[in-house]
Order: C-alpha cells, then sequence, then structure tokens
C-alpha cells in the first residue's frame, strides 16, 4: 500500500516534500500534480524504477518519457538548445508544454527515443512539483497518468488524487494530493527538427510556439 500525503497546492509543506524525496531516492514511484494532469514520476538514473513505471502505464521503450526540469538551464544539460529553440522555450515555460528535442550525451541512451536520440522535457509551472526537483536538485523522469481502461472503453486519465489511490494503491510508494488537475494533458511540441510540429493538442496554447 501507497503512502498518501496531502499537500498544500501554494506552499507546499517543506517536511512532505523532503519525505517524497526521499521515497524517490529510495526508488519509489510516486504519482503526483502537474500544471496540466497528474504524472507518474522516478528517479532519473534508476533502471528498475524505470522499468516499473512503464510497467504501470503499460508503455515500451518506444513511448517517450518526459523530464521534468526546474528551468531552462536545467534543459539545455539534458537536451540541445539552439537560440531559435530558446527563444520559443523562454516564452512558453513554465507552463503545459512538452518539448522533444535531441538530447545530450547526458541523457542515459535508455531514455532517449531508441530510434532518434530525442528526449521530451518540460518545466512544471506547478507549486509542488517545482518544490520536488528543488528539493532533489535534478530532474524527474515522468509520464502522464493515463491508465488502460479495465472496461475496454479506452485509457482513463487520472486527474484527482482518490481516484488514484483506488486503481493504483499498491502499484506505487506515494500519492500526493495537491488537489484536482487539469482534465487535459500537456501539449506536446516537436522542435528536434527544423520545422515546429503539434504533436498533441493539450492544455498549453500552441500558438506560444508559432502554431
Amino acid at each position: 500500500m501507497s503512502q498518501f500525503f496531502a499537500i498544500h497546492p501554494d506552499n507546499p509543506q517543506a517536511r512532505l516534500i523532503k519525505q517524497a524525496a526521499q521515497i524517490i531516492h529510495a526508488g519509489g514511484i510516486v504519482a503526483l500534480p502537474t500544471d496540466s494532469c497528474y504524472a507518474l514520476v522516478c528517479h532519473l538514473d534508476d533502471k528498475a524504477a524505470v522499468d516499473k513505471l512503464r510497467r504501470i502505464r503499460g508503455i515500451d521503450e518506444k513511448h517517450h518519457l518526459t523530464l521534468l526540469c526546474r528551468d531552462l538551464s536545467e534543459i539545455a544539460v539534458y537536451a540541445r538548445v539552439d537560440n531559435r529553440q530558446f527563444r520559443l522555450l523562454k516564452a512558453a515555460t513554465p507552463g503545459p508544454f512538452t518539448v522533444i528535442l535531441e538530447a545530450t550525451r547526458v541523457v542515459p541512451r535508455r531514455l532517449s527515443h531508441p530510434s532518434r536520440k530525442t528526449i521530451g522535457l518540460r518545466v512544471p509551472e506547478n507549486a509542488i512539483a517545482q518544490a520536488l526537483l528543488e528539493e532533489l536538485g535534478q530532474p524527474l523522469l515522468g509520464t502522464t497518468l493515463i491508465l488502460p481502461d479495465p472496461d475496454g472503453e479506452g485509457d482513463q486519465l487520472l486527474t484527482d488524487a482518490d481516484t488514484i489511490r483506488e486503481r493504483i494503491d499498491k502499484q506505487v510508494e506515494l500519492i500526493i494530493d495537491g488537489g484536482a488537475c487539469s482534465l487535459e494533458p500537456t501539449t506536446v511540441i516537436d522542435l528536434s527538427g527544423d520545422d515546429v510540429v503539434l504533436v498533441r493538442q493539450g492544455r498549453g496554447d500552441a500558438a506560444a510556439f508559432g502554431l
């Protein structure tokens, strides 16, 4: 059974954030709120945790996982960012966007897309996510909390902690209740090529990227 923390959405309790960071360092999977919907996150360098996260979501290595970063300077460590890309990112972050960029060598090969060597990154605006990233001092690896529907009616986007607790209480180490999130995932923008490509329309307005 997972632990369950009720954390204030605007003023996260430092004690609970520190405990959440310890759970992640110990290899735990955490469900946490973001500025779009809830996400599953784990430690960037923990292969066993990453494999478990993929199993919970039912996705393989071809599915982009996302690095949740504190700011643009941290993005530049893990992805190649030219001046054009930087201007676009500066205008749109923090916010409900995931951007796909060419990964640097700092990113473990198992985390980048196997054929394209790209990585998804985002800078969340959510105060809980930002506090946890600050406590960890490095990015989190995450994915939108979407689960297969047990009734076979399509995937389910989980947006509140109580429903998450009902569905995956025994599969994760911690669920953070930070209030209900948006019903929309992030907007995904591919900046890895010459053109800006809208991959998925979500909560973020793609006009921020000139689309």
